[in-house]
């Protein structure tokens, strides 16, 4: 924090938690004094890394040699596979019943449309579920919603175009059958999973 306008952003994200009763911010000396009820420290760690900001020195003495955030962080990985699985495995795989892959020329605009649309669906329904699972971690609507998007989507767009990418490899088309499912999946975690090491090493920011 450089001004008061970064601790009047730190200062809001943290009463934007539910539980949150009142937050004291000092960019002078780079605290933040909290009252609260029942909101857990990655909450709030999460609220302030979430407006654009570290916490508690996060990112100090960063190595990849953590075994308990390597599990911490395939746990995040885990429920953002989840979530993109969803809506980009529905939408494959309804192009599959619906035939789309054998009857759109490569390259024409419905085409380009139809390669885009699963990782948009799958976007959508990680962004869902992670708002969800923050909700659950007393994180109002809103703040839940910002975090999701702001500290997931690089995560989450990696993940989602190896995996349409893997897909489109092994099976020719943006179709789906059921064996391209596992390589999809493995694909889909060991991409982002190092990227989300880093990111909870460094910042001590998570997904949820």
């Amino acid at each position: 924090m450089t001004c008061t306008g970064c601790s009047g952003n730190v200062r809001n994200a943290l009463e934007g938690l539910t539980g949150v009763l009142s937050a004291e911010v000092s960019h002078e000396i780079g605290q933040a004094v909290v009252s609260h009820s029942g909101v857990g420290r990655d909450a709030m760690v999460a609220a302030i890394t979430g407006a654009g900001y570290t916490a508690d020195g996060a990112g100090v003495d960063f190595n990849w040699s953590d075994g308990d955030v390597w599990r911490k962080s395939a746990n995040n990985t885990k429920w953002c596979l989840i979530g993109c699985s969803i809506g980009e495995f529905a939408t494959l795989g309804y192009y599959q019943w619906a035939q789309w892959p054998l009857e759109v020329a490569v390259g024409t605009t419905f085409f380009w449309f139809l390669v885009v649309l699963p990782l948009i669906n799958g976007l959508a329904t990680s962004v869902a579920l992670e708002t969800v699972l923050l909700m659950r971690g007393q994180m109002d609507f809103s703040s839940a919603l910002s975090t999701a998007f702001g500290m997931s989507f690089i995560s989450m767009l990696g993940m989602e175009i190896a995996m349409e990418l893997t897909d489109w490899f092994l099976t020719g088309g943006i179709g789906m059958t059921w064996w391209v499912i596992p390589p999809m999946l493995v694909v889909g975690f060991l991409t982002p999973w190092p990227y989300n090491y880093w990111r909870l090493k460094k910042y001590d920011a998570a997904c949820h």
